[in-house]
């Protein structure tokens, strides 16, 4: 799970920077302002992808995703983005859950052929 939500995470950390931009050229917001939301936004998106593991991690990557969208309200791409990425967000960890459950399975299985020895076959 965590290389799909990292992934993930970067990907955004990209998409905010870009929308900064955009932001920057609305008159109604100061540029000072842009580069501080969309700085903790960024660092935040980096953080979140050593989190994930933790308790809380995903919570808060959600929470990330309705600020994306949430943040069409100054740049209207951000709706269809945010909306884009809160679906490889969902995509992420759900996968990224299965592949994490079958990787056990696997490391458990491998783990009871090598304990029953080399005469169980």
């Amino acid at each position: 799970m965590r290389t799909l939500c990292s992934s993930t995470l970067i990907g955004e950390f990209f998409v905010i920077g870009f929308a900064g931009l955009v932001a920057m050229k609305d008159d109604s917001l100061t540029t000072s302002t842009v580069w501080w939301v969309c700085g903790i936004a960024m660092v935040l998106s980096v953080l979140l992808c050593g989190m994930i593991t933790r308790p809380g991690g995903v919570q808060l990557g959600w929470a990330l995703q309705i600020a994306l969208i949430a943040s069409g309200f100054f740049v209207p791409t951000m709706f269809f983005l945010g909306a884009v990425f809160a679906g490889l967000w969902w995509a992420s960890v759900h996968y990224g859950r299965r592949i994490d459950d079958i990787k056990a399975r696997w490391a458990d299985a491998q783990a009871a052929g090598a304990s029953a020895g080399p005469d169980a076959a």
